[in-house]
């Protein structure tokens, strides 16, 4: 196919990989003058409903990931019966080039690239997709000594000397979280010796299948080999059950324990013995890289936006970074203002005080009237009664007297405190 155009507007160059499903081409965009990649759909799937459902879904889903750690999809198409998807090109090496040269990575670039790829993976996971086949030859290195390994000249295509950028490519059987499952229970999809133990079971694959997954992965760049070997597969998935993998430093002696440590928490057979996510594996690689329990990180909880900024360029941390995993302070919540209680009246407590400012006008306004009405009472009885013993003053006195009495009384009956 090398030299056809598709669409009439990629035209096909080199061929870069192929697998059981698909070839990628290198390309040209025609229409934008960029250099691109193209998969293409194997011919005997074209006809296959299963595997073109499964293509398409895959272009669907990865277009909607954009993290400078996931690479691009930028087209999708059906041409002559050839369905595509067209990809950002990526100069760099795959991790499975790196495994085959003869340069060994030291621990940090080890657990660089598998920092970056967790940050990768973090993403996808949060808008609910999982890789589901994760392994070396899916990371692609640009630039840093990993990606300038012996023997090349330093080319590392598209990053300077000493800086590292590791993209995730080819989600290839990438499933979005809420769609119906593809494979049949009891069917495996993906390439064994880094399937977690779960999905070779034929279980539903998870965020921590990738977990482990990349745990497969960043064993192998320690130490050169797998965790688990086998002459067969039947043989390699009988060890993985019942053997434990070997700490990577007793391959690797410059590989600190605790860092291997790390890595081995990521291949525990069980998923809830595993880290919780990505980040939280990252973390766990950084701290047992500096020397520190990486047990701590196993529950620690990854924050919205992490990894969604432009983390490709690592700058140097401390050495009390890099064993503590960043994680926000909680944020405080204000309890909810809380009603004042209603008041309970007991029997016999049905009249209540009038407010301060109402009970006082209330009163004034009383005395006012009482004293009216008992003047104009005495006055009355002065008129009918008077006698030359009984002097007009005595009268009204005495009436105003009987008045403000009663209301003393009256008040305080009906202001005075509960």
């Amino acid at each position: 196919m090398q030299g056809g155009v598709i669409s009439n507007r990629y035209e096909l160059e080199g061929r870069l990989g192929s697998g059981g499903m698909s070839s990628v081409y290198q390309a040209t965009d025609r229409v934008l003058e960029r250099t691109v990649a193209v998969k293409v759909l194997a011919e005997h799937l074209s006809d296959d409903e299963k595997f073109v459902a499964r293509f398409r879904r895959e272009a669907l889903a990865v277009a909607k990931l954009i993290h400078p750690n996931i690479v691009q999809v930028f087209d999708t198409g059906v041409d002559s019966g050839r369905h595509y998807i067209v990809m950002e090109y990526v100069e760099g090496r795959s991790g499975a080039q790196l495994l085959q040269s003869s340069r060994e990575l030291t621990p940090e670039e080890a657990v660089e690239i598998g920092a970056q790829a967790c940050a990768g993976l973090e993403f996808a996971h949060r808008q609910g997709i999982i890789h589901r086949d994760v392994k070396p030859g899916n990371l692609m290195i640009l630039g840093g000594p990993a990606g300038g390994a012996a023997g090349d000249g330093g080319e590392g295509g598209g990053a300077p000397a000493g800086e590292m950028t590791v993209k995730l490519t080819d989600f290839g059987i990438a499933r979005a979280g809420e769609q119906t499952r593809l494979t049949q229970v009891g069917s495996v999809v993906g390439t064994a010796a880094y399937l977690a133990p779960e999905q070779s079971r034929g279980e539903e694959a998870t965020p921590a299948s990738d977990v482990y997954a990349l745990g497969v992965v960043i064993y192998q760049l320690l130490t050169g080999r797998l965790p688990h070997e086998g002459s067969s597969l039947a043989e390699m998935a009988i060890r993985r059950e019942s053997e434990r993998p070997l700490s990577p430093s007793s391959y690797n002696p410059d590989v600190p324990e605790t860092l291997s440590t790390a890595v081995l928490l990521a291949l525990q057979g069980d998923p809830t013995g595993r880290y919780s996510s990505a980040r939280a594996l990252a973390d766990g690689l950084r701290i047992g890289l500096a020397g520190r329990d990486p047990s701590r990180a196993l529950d620690s909880e990854a924050p919205t936006t992490w990894g969604v900024t432009d983390a490709t360029r690592t700058l140097p941390r401390t050495d009390e970074e890099q064993a503590t995993p960043v994680v926000p302070a909680p944020v405080p919540r204000r309890p909810p203002a809380r009603r004042p209680p209603r008041p309970v009246i007991q029997p016999g407590e049905a009249r209540r005080r009038p407010s301060a400012g109402g009970g006082a006008k209330w009163a004034i306004a009383l005395i006012l009237l009482v004293i009216v009405i008992a003047v104009i009472a005495a006055a009355i009885s002065l008129a009918n009664n008077a006698t030359d013993d009984i002097s007009v003053d005595d009268v009204v006195q005495q009436e105003v007297q009987d008045q403000v009495t009663r209301l003393e009384e009256f008040i305080q009956e009906n202001t005075a405190p509960e």
